[in-house]
């Protein structure tokens, strides 16, 4: 599955970086999460300084070739521009992306980084959180290990998102320059299982990161749920994953050539699974959303490229239950407007939210989570959570959201954790 959206010529993103206006109250860093410094690194860009435009960005972003690809712009920073009002802003996400993957392509050299004396850091989860906390305390001369129970980092990235929206070399590479920080991987290890909080701590880490995401997928608990052909579509998009990167057959992927597919929601994640499904061959793909498209929450590009695609769309269609033969599913009953239906279906592709998984938390009664099993954390220092020294961000707190959403958390939860460790060590003294 080839990335859709072709980046921008070295000539294309001068003329587009020229076209900034360099406003005196850049409402684009304000509509941008994590404030980047986007008229600095468009006046580099445009004068032909890409070295300069990729170190203004790196002073706020960890994860620029994946931002300029995932982000949802024109509710952010393209969304603010001054020239969205005359329907022509910048393309910010675009100019993101090609000064990234400049900076990749011809190997421009890295910064200077100080060495690793200012304190120890476990990470476990290696998502955009993760990453983030990862690369900002690796920045500050702290000592970070990443811990990821997949054989490979990346988290969401590499096997929530489907390659055409955001090619897997890209997060590969993206890793690797967070390696070459000096922070260190350790794969195929799960934490509350493998390890514990409190083994870390034994270990000599200063600070444990949690940022292990939402990683259980949420389910409607209408009768019939449990017929062969009802498949969460997270399972779905880690499956694909797995095929693409030839660790799984065609056979273990739950979407079969000529399927009817049905896809229950209206998230970025209803749009990827919906995608992913034309592109694995279903014969047809619906999307079901009890509320208007109005209420949508997916990124308005990714609904259009899911039009493109040939996804078909049913408004205030509400799930009453799934209907099937022998174990078997055979369509799915809605209730809308003009009464209840019934759409055949091969498949049902469930896109209704997660939840956090429990493991951490079973083995670490000390750690406090409200009714939802989210973590309950800390103005002061920001992010620790009730177990002194863990720290948390990113969806495991704060409830699913987008890649950038979680990154701001995770750079405020990162000063935390050094101001932390900074007392600590101080006391000790």
């Amino acid at each position: 599955m080839e990335e859709e959206d072709i980046g921008y010529t070295i000539k294309e993103a001068i003329a587009e970086a020229r076209r900034c206006l360099k406003c005196g109250k850049p409402q684009c860093r304000t509509g941008c999460p994590i404030e980047n410094n986007i008229p600095a690194f468009n006046l580099a860009l445009s004068q032909g300084n890409f070295g300069e435009a990729h170190s203004i960005i790196a002073e706020r972003s960890n994860l620029p070739a994946i931002c300029g690809r995932v982000c949802p712009h024109e509710k952010q920073c393209e969304g603010h521009c001054i020239l969205n009002n005359k329907g022509a802003p910048i393309r910010i996400g675009k100019i993101e992306r090609f000064i990234a993957d400049f900076h990749a392509d011809m190997k421009l050299a890295h910064e200077k980084l100080p060495a690793k004396t200012r304190g120890k850091v476990a990470v476990i989860g290696s998502g955009p959180a993760g990453l983030t906390v990862a690369g900002d305390l690796a920045r500050q001369g702290f000592n970070v290990v990443v811990y990821e129970s997949e054989a490979e980092p990346g988290g969401i990235l590499l096997y929530g998102i489907p390659d055409f929206r955001l090619p897997k070399d890209v997060v590969r590479r993206e890793i690797k320059n967070i390696e070459s920080l000096g922070v260190n991987f350790v794969t195929n290890t799960t934490v509350g299982r493998d390890t514990t909080i409190s083994q870390l701590f034994e270990q000599g880490f200063d600070a444990v990161f949690i940022g292990t995401g939402t990683a259980l997928a949420r389910s409607l608990n209408l009768p019939g749920e449990d017929l062969k052909g009802v498949v969460q579509s997270n399972y779905l998009l880690h499956m694909v994953r797995l095929f693409n990167d030839g660790k799984v057959g065609r056979s273990e992927v739950p979407v079969d050539d000529g399927d009817r597919v049905i896809v229950i929601g209206a998230g970025n994640v209803a749009m990827d699974a919906a995608r992913t499904a034309i592109r694995m061959k279903a014969a047809s793909v619906t999307v079901c959303y009890r509320k208007t498209i109005d209420d949508m929450k997916a990124a308005r590009a990714e609904y259009d490229g899911a039009i493109k695609d040939g996804v078909v769309f049913l408004w205030q269609h509400t799930p009453v239950c799934f209907e099937g033969e022998n174990g078997k599913l055979t369509g799915f009953r809605v209730s809308t407007p003009e009464g209840e239906k019934v759409i055949a279906a091969d498949k049902v592709l469930l896109a209704v939210g997660s939840r956090p998984a429990s493991q951490i938390v079973a083995g670490t009664p000390d750690i406090a989570v409200n009714e939802s099993g989210y973590f309950i954390t800390k103005e002061k220092p920001y992010g620790m959570t009730s177990m002194h020294g863990v720290f948390a961000g990113g969806d495991i707190v704060h409830q699913p959201a987008t890649v950038v959403l979680a990154m701001r958390e995770a750079k405020k939860v990162a000063v935390g954790i050094a101001s932390y460790v900074d007392a600590k060590k101080l006391l000790a003294e």
